[in-house]
């Protein structure tokens, strides 16, 4: 039975060490602004995963909750310092973010495209009835979004607008 429990076990202090590293991650969070993290970018997985690593550490080792927390707050740092190197200088955004990928132009999926990105031609598909795409004549481009999100920018049946090339702007045409 000692797998399972100890008596010598502090769990009280697990548990009473859990809440406060919660509130702290979650008041430094609301301070700095971070963005939400239901979609991820490569930038922002590696973020989470510092981050239960030293919550996992400070929770199960010697390290203590203050060090953890401070260990928190500085990447929490480090995070904004990177989000505003990158909105300033395009360069460092270019090295640590990718760009989005175009996937279908048109009604012609992009066969390299898709390879390049790892992406089967049933996931995008899956997206197009998501979007309620009738017809592939619908389809004005289809790109693969840095958080890994398929967007699908389509026309309904209805009606029919220009469209507006700019919101193809940062988008790779080629892997």
């Amino acid at each position: 039975m000692n797998w399972l429990y100890q008596p010598d076990d502090p769990l009280t202090q697990t548990i009473a060490g859990s809440l406060l590293m919660f509130i702290i991650i979650i008041v430094i969070s609301r301070i700095i602004g971070l963005r939400s993290f239901a979609k991820f970018t490569t930038f922002d997985f590696a973020f989470t995963v510092a981050i239960g690593s030293i919550v996992a550490a400070s929770l199960t080792s010697s390290t203590s909750i203050l060090h953890g927390s401070v260990a928190i707050a500085s990447l929490l740092g480090f995070k904004l310092l990177f989000a505003r190197l990158q909105r300033n200088f395009p360069r460092f955004d270019d090295a640590i973010s990718n760009d989005p990928l175009l996937l279908m132009l048109g009604s012609e999926i992009l066969e390299e495209n898709l390879k390049a990105a790892s992406v089967d031609k049933s996931q995008v598909i899956a997206k197009l009835r998501e979007a309620n795409v009738l017809d592939f004549n619908q389809v004005e481009a289809v790109v693969l979004e840095t958080t890994g999100d398929i967007s699908v920018l389509h026309q309904t049946s209805s009606q029919h607008q220009d469209f507006n090339k700019k919101l193809l702007q940062g988008v790779r045409e080629n892997p």
